[in-house]
C-alpha cells in the first residue's frame, strides 16, 4: 500500500484498542498504582463508557507532588485533564495527525458513533507509518550508496529514538532496545556490503565479523560504542590474513565516520588482539577460562556474548561449544564470574534510601549500569553458560532458563521487570543528556525523579539484591577461598 493512501485510511485501522481506563471518582493512589503495575504513563477517564478526560504521570508530578498535596485525599477527577480531545473511529488518519499537531498533544481518544471509547491513537503510532519509521529506515539503509548516506540514516535512527522516548506513546523499553539493535545491525551489514563491492571483492570466505558484549546481546541504547572482533580460518595464507587486516581497519574507521564511536577499551576488530584465527581464539579462550583473573573474567565475559553479523557462523558455534565443555569440567571460572558481579552492590542505604555518587563530577547521581543492570545481565549470562543457553538477549536467556526450570517463573518475571525499569531509566537519562547537549552516559540525576520513580527504583534495586543472593547460593560461592 502506498504511503500516501495510508493517511486516508480510517483511524480505527491503526489505533490501540486495548486501553487502560478508570472512573473520575476512583482514588488517585489506586490509579497511580495501576499505572506503575502496568508500566504506562496515562489512563483514560470514563464516565459510563464515554471518555471525559485523561490522567497522566505528568499531571501527578505537576499537580500533586510539586504542590505538596497529599495524594491520598484526591480522586482522579480533581487533577485529570478535561475536556478530552477525541476523534471518531471512521475519521481519516491525516485528520488525527493534523489535530495532534494543531493542538500540541501526543494522543487522541478514539470514539465510536455513540461517543463510546473505541481506542486511543498516539503520534508514535502515526510516526511508525511515516517515512522516518523503522520500516522506512531499513529500506533507506539498504539503498544507501556511500558513507555519507549511511551517516544520514544513522543520525535519523538517533532522532527516531529521541522522538519515541519523549512521546509517551507506550513504546515498550524492550521493543525500543530491540529496534535500536536491529537498525544498527542493518547499518553494519550495508556498510560491509558497500566495502566489499567497492574495495574488497576478493576477501576470503572463511572469516566472520562478530559483535560482542551488549551489542552481541542486542541490548544497545543511545550510548553505543563498538565491541567487535574477527575470526578467520586457520588454513588462510599470509596474503589472505593481510587482506582481512586491511578490511578490518577500513571497516572500523568507516563505523567511526558514520558516528559510532570506538570502544574505549579497544575491543575492536582493527586491533590484532581482537582479530585472530579460530585456533588462536581457541587458545585465548582456554587461557581466560583456566586462569580466571579479574581481567580474564572481564574479557571473556565480553567475548562470550559473541554474535555473528557477517560471514561464517560455524566459528561462533565452535567457540561456544568449547566454553560449554570447559564449564562442565571446571566450575571455577563461573564461580569467579559470579563473584565479580557481586562486587556491584545495589546502592541502597538505611530505610531503602538510594545512595548517589559522592565524587564532584557526578555528586548525587546514580550510575545505573553499575547499580543494577550489570549484575542482572552478567548473572543471567553465568546461568546461561552453565546451562548451554548462551543465545540472544538477557530476556531470551531468562526465558530459556525458565523453560529448563533453572529459574522459576515468578522469579523470572521479577528479574525481567527490574531489568526493564533500570534500562528505561538508563535510556531516559541518555535521551535527556542528548536534548541538553551533553554526551550520553549511564548517570541518572536522582533529584529529577519523582516520588513514584524513586519508589520503583528502590523496588528494582531490591530485586537486584535478591537475584544476587540467588546466584550466590546457586553457584555455591561459600566454597571459594
Amino acid at each position: 500500500m502506498a504511503e500516501d493512501s495510508l493517511f486516508f485510511r480510517p483511524v480505527k485501522d491503526y489505533c490501540q484498542q486495548t486501553v487502560v481506563s478508570c472512573g473520575p471518582d476512583d482514588a488517585l493512589v489506586e490509579v497511580a498504582g495501576t499505572m506503575r503495575q502496568k508500566n504506562i504513563s496515562s489512563v483514560l477517564v470514563n464516565e459510563g463508557k464515554v471518555p471525559i478526560g485523561i490522567f497522566t504521570d505528568r499531571d501527578l508530578r505537576n499537580k500533586v507532588i510539586a504542590t505538596g498535596i497529599d495524594p491520598g485525599t484526591l480522586t482522579v477527577r480533581s487533577i485529570m485533564h478535561s475536556p478530552l480531545s477525541t476523534i471518531g473511529e471512521h475519521a481519516p488518519l491525516y485528520e488525527a495527525l493534523y489535530r495532534m499537531s494543531h493542538e500540541g498533544i501526543h494522543r487522541l481518544a478514539v470514539v465510536d458513533s455513540k461517543g463510546k471509547l473505541a481506542g486511543i491513537i498516539t503520534d508514535g503510532d502515526i510516526l511508525r507509518l511515516q517515512t522516518h519509521s523503522p520500516q522506512q529506515l531499513v529500506l533507506d539503509i539498504e539503498r544507501a550508496r556511500d558513507l555519507a548516506e549511511l551517516k544520514t540514516v544513522y543520525d535519523r535512527i538517533q532522532g527516531l529514538v529521541l522522538h519515541l522516548s519523549g512521546s509517551n506513546d507506550g513504546t515498550g523499553t524492550r521493543g525500543m532496545v530491540r529496534m535500536i539493535a536491529h537498525l544498527n545491525d542493518q547499518i553494519l551489514l550495508r556498510l560491509i556490503a558497500l566495502l566489499r563491492q567497492q574495495r574488497f571483492a576478493d576477501l576470503p570466505e572463511r572469516f566472520a565479523f562478530v559483535v560482542l558484549g551488549s551489542e552481541g546481546r542486542g541490548e544497545q541504547t543511545l550510548l553505543t560504542d563498538q565491541d567487535n572482533a574477527i575470526v578467520y580460518g586457520d588454513e588462510l595464507d599470509d596474503d589472505q590474513i593481510r587482506q582481512i587486516e586491511h578490511f578490518s581497519k577500513v571497516l572500523i574507521d568507516s563505523l567511526i565516520a558514520i558516528g559510532i564511536p570506538p570502544c574505549p577499551g579497544g575491543i575492536m576488530a582493527n586491533n590484532q588482539e581482537w582479530r585472530r584465527s579460530l585456533g588462536q581464539w581457541t587458545e585465548q579462550l582456554n587461557s581466560w577460562l583456566r586462569t580466571p583473573t579479574p581481567t580474564h573474567v572481564l574479557n571473556c565475559g565480553t567475548f562470550v556474548d559473541i554474535r555473528t553479523i557477517y560471514g561464517d557462523p560455524s566459528f561462533e558455534l565452535q567457540l561456544k561449544k568449547q566454553l560449554y565443555d570447559h564449564v562442565k569440567r571446571d566450575k571455577l571460572f563461573l564461580m569467579r564470574m559470579v563473584e565479580n558481579t557481586l562486587r556491584f552492590v545495589p546502592p541502597i542505604g538505611w530505610f531503602g534510601r538510594i545512595k548517589g555518587e559522592k565524587d564532584s563530577a557526578h555528586s548525587g547521581m546514580l550510575e545505573i549500569k553499575k547499580a543494577g543492570i550489570f549484575a542482572i545481565s552478567e548473572g543471567i549470562k553465568a546461568l546461561a553458560i552453565q546451562n548451554g543457553k548462551l543465545k540472544g538477549s538477557t530476556h531470551q536467556r531468562l526465558e530459556a532458563l525458565v523453560k529448563d526450570k533453572v529459574v522459576n517463573k515468578k522469579m523470572a518475571e521479577t528479574i525481567a521487570e527490574c531489568f526493564d525499569f533500570l534500562v528505561l531509566m538508563r535510556l531516559r537519562g541518555q535521551v535527556e543528556a542528548v536534548r541538553e547537549g551533553r554526551k550520553p552516559d549511564n548517570y541518572i540525576p536522582l533529584d529529577r525523579l519523582n516520588m513514584m520513580e524513586i519508589g520503583r527504583l528502590q523496588i528494582a534495586l531490591k530485586g537486584v539484591e535478591k537475584f544476587q543472593e540467588f546466584i550466590k547460593v546457586h553457584f555455591k560461592l561459600h566454597l571459594l577461598r
